[in-house]
């Protein structure tokens, strides 16, 4: 890739989506083989990451609505993963329960809970070394026993989201989203698997001076670009198998741990701008 007084870069995806791309050939490219790793018991991860305006949160969550149980062409991956799950699991022994956790200047919130401005807390889950898990408390778990259902969840909790405004977009989203899906499947011997995705919309990544950010804004992204560095980092030493893994660095790869390394799977899905003025952040998101 050549742009302008840019070195040229080679980069490697599995897939490139054009601008003429929809929701659903999105979701089936890159989602939905990971379905049957989840019900294999697997911790998938699905990150949409870049920088802000470029529809990370429209490829997450898209056209929520629904006419007579039937999905927008427009809905995004959250949607479709749930009606998927269930009609996957039909006539099936099996639960499924979702979280939905707001991360906002390294805050846990609670985006579920019917009380005002719940903080969580991370605690390590002393009863399973092995793969250190995080227990979140105080966070509510929700059973769902239709798409719909978890629809719902998701419409009422998506209204609590910090938003602000910024040069680069109107509405931009200032705080990374968790929408968590477990689920657990007995078979007819008895045994049961326990699976989890992490649908994981990251706050816009950002040039502080461009997008215009001030006082409390620019403290914000100050926040969010850490933790995204962080995020980056601990990728990296994973794919490296690097003796430390700095996951406590930040709360959102802390969140994470028992999902990026491991019996895991990880999607991260780059979203970025077709602007020629924003070729430094086309690069910063896809290094």
């Amino acid at each position: 890739m050549s742009m302008g007084s840019l070195p040229k870069k080679i980069y490697n995806f599995d897939r490139v989506f054009s601008s003429a791309a929809d929701q659903r050939t999105v979701y089936e490219d890159t989602v939905l083989p990971m379905i049957d790793e989840l019900l294999l018991g697997y911790n998938c991860t699905i990150f949409a990451y870049g920088q802000t305006g470029t529809g990370k949160t429209y490829t997450m969550f898209g056209d929520m609505t629904e006419d007579f149980g039937l999905l927008s062409d427009n809905a995004g991956i959250i949607p479709r993963t749930l009606c998927t799950l269930f009609d996957t699991l039909r006539g099936t022994d099996s639960t499924i329960k979702c979280s939905f956790i707001e991360l906002y200047n390294e805050v846990l919130h609670d985006l579920l809970s019917d009380e005002e401005d719940v903080k969580l807390q991370l605690f390590e889950n002393e009863r399973n070394t092995f793969n250190r898990s995080i227990l979140v408390k105080g966070m509510q778990d929700s059973y769902i026993d239709s798409p719909s259902a978890g629809i719902q969840l998701l419409q009422i909790a998506s209204q609590k989201r910090q938003v602000a405004a910024t040069k680069c977009n109107d509405l931009s989203s200032r705080s990374h989203t968790i929408f968590t899906i477990n689920v657990l499947t007995k078979s007819s011997e008895g045994s049961i698997t326990s699976g989890k995705l992490n649908l994981v919309d990251l706050a816009g990544s950002e040039n502080i001076q461009r997008s215009g950010a001030e006082n409390k804004r620019a403290v914000e992204a100050g926040q969010i670009n850490r933790s995204l560095l962080t995020l980056g980092r601990v990728i990296n030493a994973l794919v490296d198998k690097a003796s430390h893994v700095p996951y406590r660095e930040s709360k959102l790869t802390r969140l994470l741990q028992d999902s990026l390394g491991g019996r895991t799977r990880i999607c991260i899905i780059a979203t970025v701008s077709p602007c020629r003025s924003s070729q430094e952040e086309i690069v910063s998101t896809l290094d």
